[in-house]
């Protein structure tokens, strides 16, 4: 019963929230509904209920590895909700704080999905409630990326409905009885037909890999990014694609027990370090300092699909990389949403010494920058160590190379936007803008929090964490 009310009490959070009265009041109620998700969330981390291995839903160690994460995230953006709708207290926020808390559930529902047609109704339904939070702003910018962000979007989501059934098929070919439980899936392993299950490989990886971000289907990432909220780009880039992300893993241990899992693991590495490439040719180009985000959300997406390339090692280091992507990514764009409101602007062509206008944000900004670029001790860093250590351990040297390159030109670039939003004397604009801006408690605290726990997640990663991540892996690859 526990698993279902990570479901239910966020559903519940957001009926109350739809026919709540008072707009001033409403926004507490995501903390309120996200401080009971954390705890509801850790308790079963602490304590992993059995499952049952028929269960369409259930607290599997995968999920074990991943929820909690998001969920700790959401609380925190949902802490700085509160602050960011009292200073938006020109629009309405009925919508917002509704979908974001039915968002959580939508979360909860799709990393707990141990079905292929219930993950593939999860994620759709995460995908369709992202739509009124994109909009948020009413500007004719986010109009058009919420309408990219559907196309895209949707493209990719049929194109996983369509592996869906491929691998249904594949099932039922082999013999199977219809279940698409991902246990019978796996369990069934070689009977499943070899052409159905590389054509639903494909098409799963391509539509699930939409939804993550990867390169070339990333393209509706940087509008989406640019024109959303900062709470919303957090909960994008740090809990919306980890469902995606373990759709695929999921997907990739029933190829892997069908005997294709070389050819997964190739084109997963091949995707990934396209990804890393592309963004970081991007990010040496961008002069816009929330697209910029959105091309870093590319470039660790590559890194997850090459980490879980790379067999038991790789996955792991891939779900450390999770936590503290997650994390890092949350506090920057929480701190770029602060600048932005500040400047008036996400240009780095319109702002400039936003070190004296906004020096706390700032500072988290820059701090942030350092710490998603891999430098030490933030957990980004040893994260991607464990990546790079399992490709060399796997024999994959020039990937290895390839990698490393790419993340130099990804620092070039982020350096680059940072440092030139933040160095230099405030333009006029930017000043006057920065008047009506106050760095309040309430929105530096929650970014500030976030850069924290990517420290503690690097200097002290906890061992029941450890083993959380080597229970997933267990789970995605069964001893014979």
């Amino acid at each position: 019963m526990k698993p279902l009310l990570l479901i239910i009490v966020p559903l519940v959070g957001a009926a109350l929230a739809a026919i709540w009265p008072n707009n001033r009041t409403r926004p507490w109620l995501l903390p309120v509904v996200g401080l009971a998700h954390v705890v509801l969330t850790f308790w079963l981390f602490i304590r992993p209920p059995v499952v049952a291995p028929g269960a369409w839903l259930g607290f599997d160690p995968l999920a074990r590895a991943v929820l909690p994460v998001v969920s700790l995230l959401f609380l925190v953006c949902a802490a700085y909700g509160v602050s960011y709708l009292r200073i938006r207290s020109e629009r309405p926020n009925r919508v917002f704080v509704a979908v974001l808390l039915a968002m959580l559930g939508l979360l909860s529902a799709g990393h707990q999905a141990r079905h292929l047609g219930l993950l593939w109704i999860a994620t759709e339904a995460v995908t369709l409630a992202a739509v009124p939070l994109l909009h948020f702003n009413g500007t004719p910018r986010a109009f058009e990326a919420t309408w990219k962000y559907l196309l895209v979007g949707g493209t990719g989501i049929a194109l996983s409905l369509l592996g869906s059934f491929c691998l249904g098929y594949a099932s039922l070919h082999g013999g199977g009885v219809g279940d698409l439980t991902f246990t019978a899936l796996t369990a069934q392993g070689a009977g499943l037909s070899r052409p159905w299950v590389l054509t639903a490989w494909v098409l799963l990886l391509v539509g699930y890999g939409t939804k993550m971000g990867l390169a070339p289907m990333h393209t509706w990432k940087p509008d989406a990014y640019g024109e959303a909220p900062g709470i919303v780009g957090a909960i994008l880039a740090g809990g919306v694609t980890t469902v995606a992300f373990s759709a695929i893993l999921r997907v990739r241990a029933v190829i892997g027990a069908a005997g294709e899992g070389v050819v997964a693991d190739r084109t997963l590495l091949v995707i990934g370090l396209f990804s890393m490439l592309v963004a970081a040719l991007f990010l040496l180009g961008t002069r816009d300092f929330k697209r910029m985000l959105a091309y870093s959300s590319v470039e660790h997406m590559g890194i997850l699909s090459i980490g879980a390339s790379l067999g038991g090692a790789g996955v792991a280091a891939a779900l450390f990389h999770v936590w503290s992507n997650g994390l890092t990514k949350g506090s920057l764009f929480l701190s770029a949403g602060n600048i932005r409101r500040a400047a008036g602007s996400p240009s780095m062509d319109d702002v400039r010494g936003m070190s004296v206008l906004t020096p706390r944000s700032a500072a988290i900004f820059v701090t942030g920058m350092f710490a998603v670029t891999a430098c030490p001790p933030f957990g980004p860093f040893f994260s991607e160590l464990r990546v790079v250590r399992a490709a060399l351990v796997s024999g994959h040297g020039i990937a290895v190379a390839v990698f490393l390159g790419c993340l130099l030109l990804a620092f070039f670039g982020l350096t680059r936007v940072v440092f030139g939003v933040v160095d230099g004397r405030p333009r006029t604009a930017a000043k006057a803008n920065g008047k009506r801006f106050v760095e309040t408690v309430g929105v530096i605290v929650p970014p500030l929090l976030l850069l924290g726990l990517s420290l503690w997640l690097g200097l002290f990663t906890p061992g029941v964490l450890q083993e959380a991540w080597t229970d997933a892996v267990a789970q995605l690859f069964p001893a014979p």
